[in-house]
Order: structure tokens, then sequence, then C-alpha cells
């Protein structure tokens, strides 16, 4: 049967229930103390945008539909030497007092959290979706980078400070897509033009550098009409363009502060030679072997996810890109500055309403660029943020597959006993009692004395479930295959499907 549109309704009684849960079982606190209100009171009563004007810059935003949390605006120049960036970002140090009761529970969130049903936001609503938003046709205070470029693409000059700016049009992707490829006229035609020049050249620069993006489909929770639904969906070019200018700045800011000596980076170390060769072998297994020479990035970029072979291989790259932590310094230089999958040294510094570390970058930044002291609460919360931050990551890791697991299972529950077409993305994976194998050909029965099924891990298309298939015999990774489904349990948050043929025939 086709699985085309599967919908589980928002007000389903046990889907309700939970993902209400998730607020109990991780704690996730919704609204801010009377303390943290009185202040952010006081704070928006006396709130001053900076001296410096730039509101007659035509500055738009591109984000996520109906985000309404608008950390970044751009504005995009031609000049006789290259191109000119000017990439604004909301100026939310000026609405936390430094130690205050906002600060402390910011530094206890440590991001936003989003679950199908809502979020659990950083900051109060009234300043992240309001006073502090870049929402259009609104003065608003900001961190404005300018950027300069020459016609590669490549960084020449860099300064940040604050000034007041004002958005002329609010889009999402799908808006700056159309309009782009329309190339109706506007004020800001010229900036979505000039965006998808300078993301090109700095996609090539990141080749260039060896950088890696993993363009694995997003696993994405849709809500529309009245219902849930899953999609894998593929960004859109404008995403990518636009993320370069975001990675741009990030490399910008690590530059600062590197000259500075004191600040705060995003690192990943490079994949270690075991998991490289691991790699290597998997891409034999599956008919794409690595190219000797060839950087990973370049070769990741190579894949092309519409084959199930290499969309396995795509999904056995995750373990190339392990170990990203936040690394401070003052005075002294870490030994580790690199960010492996971007290739340069990378700090956070463009998303402050949703992630804390944002604010204490931009404000080193910008003390930096003015040739002026680094605030000294700055410095005394830098060696406490990596952990903040890790904790926090942790968490909203947990939550984000809780609820994916969540969503995975009621949208399945109603479709036991049915079959789906899907492919095998992963081998069996080491669980007690069972038999373990890795990426390619894999025997699910070892010997007669381990007669436990195995289990991979297959993907179907619709809905958007990745989850584990029990099986015996043989099934070989990156295969297209048949299975059944066997539990959807929303309480449990358990999705298990099972073999029932694959391009070997019927197994089981």
């Amino acid at each position: 049967m086709p699985h085309s549109q599967i919908v589980v309704p928002d007000d389903d009684v046990q889907l309700k229930a939970a993902l209400a849960q998730l607020r109990v079982e991780f704690k996730l606190e919704e609204q801010f103390s009377d303390e943290v209100m009185a202040e952010l009171s006081n704070s928006l009563q006396h709130h001053k945008l900076p001296e410096l004007d730039l509101s007659q810059l035509p500055f738009i935003t591109i984000d996520p539909p109906g985000s309404m949390d608008l950390d970044q605006a751009m504005y995009l120049e031609r000049t006789p030497s290259g191109y000119r960036v000017h990439y604004a970002i909301a100026d939310v140090p000026s609405f936390v007092p430094p130690n205050g009761a906002l600060d402390a529970e910011t530094r206890r969130r440590g991001q936003t959290i989003y679950t199908p049903d809502g979020r659990i936001p950083l900051h109060p609503a009234e300043m992240s979706e309001a006073a502090a938003s870049l929402l259009a046709d609104q003065l608003r205070g900001a961190f404005v980078w300018q950027i300069e470029l020459d016609q590669q693409g490549q960084t020449s000059a860099v300064a940040v400070r604050r000034a007041q700016i004002k958005s002329i049009a609010r889009l999402d992707y799908q808006q700056a897509q159309q309009e782009l490829e329309a190339g109706t006229s506007s004020d800001y035609l010229s900036t979505l033009q000039l965006l998808k020049e300078i993301g090109q050249y700095r996609i090539e620069l990141e080749r260039q550098r060896g950088g890696a993006s993993l363009n694995t489909p997003q696993q994405e929770v849709a809500h529309a009409n009245g219902g849930y639904q899953l999609i894998f969906r593929p960004a859109l070019a404008i995403e990518d363009w636009n993320a370069q200018i975001s990675l741009l700045t990030g490399m910008a800011a690590a530059q600062l502060m590197l000259d500075g000596k004191v600040g705060l980076l995003r690192t990943m170390p490079a994949p270690d030679q075991a998991a490289l060769e691991k790699f290597r072998a998997q891409a034999v297994a599956l008919g794409k072997p690595w190219p000797a020479g060839m950087a990973y990035g370049e070769f990741l970029r190579s894949l092309d996810i519409a084959d199930p072979r290499q969309l396995a291989l795509m999904h056995a790259a995750t373990s190339l890109f392990r170990g990203a932590a936040y690394t401070s310094f003052d005075g002294t230089l870490p030994e580790h500055t690199v960010q492996a999958a971007v290739a340069a040294s990378y700090a956070h510094t463009t998303a402050p309403l949703r992630r804390l570390v944002d604010r204490f970058v931009l404000t080193t930044c910008a003390a930096l660029s003015a040739g002026e002291p680094v605030p000294d609460w700055v410095r005394e919360a830098l060696p406490r943020l990596p952990e903040l931050m890790s904790a926090s990551d942790q968490l909203a890791g947990q939550v984000e597959r809780a609820a994916l697991d969540i969503v995975e299972a009621a949208l399945l529950s109603s479709h036991l006993g049915e079959e789906f077409d899907a492919v095998v993305v992963a081998g069996p994976r080491k669980t007690a009692g069972r038999a373990e194998a890795a990426n390619g050909p894999a025997t699910a029965q070892t010997a007669a004395s381990r007669p436990e099924l195995a289990r991979c891990t297959v993907q179907i298309q619709q809905p958007a479930v990745a989850a584990p298939c029990q099986f015996s015999g043989e099934v070989e990774v990156g295969s297209t295959v048949k299975v059944k489904l066997l539990t959807a349990d929303i309480t449990k948050r358990e999705v298990l499907f099972e073999l029932v043929s694959s391009s070997h025939g019927k197994v089981g």
C-alpha cells in the first residue's frame, strides 16, 4: 500500500500526553520566575538603541517559516574589490544585566529546546520574539558585522560594532528561493543575488580548505493542518548559501578572538585513523570506494543520496563527525583551535536569542574590534561556559530524540502488520545476546548457540522514519528491502520492523 500521507492529529490524546511528559521527565520549564520577569521588565523599560544609525541599509531576514526569534539580518553589496557583507546579530547583551536573574537562568538553560508541540525558550518571548528580535519594519539594536571579501569570497577585513538597524523584509527559505529564481524587482533582490554569488564562492573555499558537510536528508516533524507528519527534507540551495554567511561570521569571530587571545571557540578534532580506515572499508563494501588522495569532505559531497547504498554510506559517515566541544581561553591559546568539519577556527556567534555562548562571543568580539578591554563579566564566565553548553547540548539531543521517537510511534501506531519499502542504512549493532556484524554483508545467526535475531537499522521514506529491524539470515547494508511493522508503542517510544524480503529474496 502507498504510505505517502501518514498523519497523526495533534489532538491525539496519547500523543499529547507523551509529548507533555517530556517536560516532566527532562525537567523543562517553559515559564520564567517572577524575579526574571521583573528584571526583564526593567530592562525593556530603560532599553536604549545604539547611537550609530544604520537603519538606512536594507537588511532582510531569512528564517524557517513561522520563526519569531530572528537572530540575523543581512545586507550584501558589491564593491570595486569584491563584496561587503553587513550581517546584523540581535543585541541580546543589552537586555541581560550581567550576573543578574536572567543571566543566571540562561546559564541554567543553555539554549532553546524544541519539541513538536512547542519550545522551551532560552529567553522570555517578550524579549526573544519581540523587543530583541530583528523583526521587519522595526528599529532594533544589533551587533553589525562588516566583512570585506575579495572577488573570490576570501575575507580581507573584519569589523563589528553596535548599531541600530531596520529589516525591510522577513522571508522564509522557500520565499527567498522563489523570489531569487523569479528575479522579481524588489528592494532586496540584489542581496538575494549576491547571497547566491557569495555562497557559491564560500562553498568552493570550503572545498579547498578540506571542509565537509553531511547532506543526509533532515528528518523533520512537519506540523500543519491540525496534524503531525515526518518528512525527510533536503535543504534548499539558499539555505546552504545562507549558512555560509553564518559560517563566514563564525570564522571571523574566531580569528578576532585568537588574535586577541581571549574567547570561546567551537572545536572538533579531525577523524582519527581508525575511523577513517573503517569508513574506507565501508565505502568499498557499499560499492563506492573512496579514491586515494581525495579529502573526506570532497568525497562526502560526491555521494548521491538517491542511491540507497550511498545513502547508507552517508549515514555511516556520522562516525567521522564526533568530539565537538567548546574551548575557552584567556591569555594562553588552546592547543586545538580548529573545527574539523569547517576546516578552520570557528565560533558560535550568530544565534544569541537561542544559544547562550553567542552573547559572550559577541561582546568579546565587539570589544576586541574596538580595541577595548573585554568586560570582566565575560572573562569570569569563560571557563565555565564549555561545561554549561556541553550539558545543554546533551539535554537538547536527548529531548529531540525522545520527541522524534514519540512522533514516529504515533504515526505508525495504526499501521501494525503493514509492509513498507525500506533501505538498510546500518548493520547490526552490538547488543546483549545478539549477533554483531560490521557494515556490509551481515550474518544474523553466527552460531547455533546464538539463535537470537539480529537487528539492523532501516529507513523508510513515508513516513520519514529510521528504526530498528529484526532479521535472521543475511542482509546487506545499502540494499532495498521490504519490512513489516511489528511494534509502534507511543508510551515506550519504540518502533520495530521485521525484515520480510530483500534483494536476496525471502528472509526470516
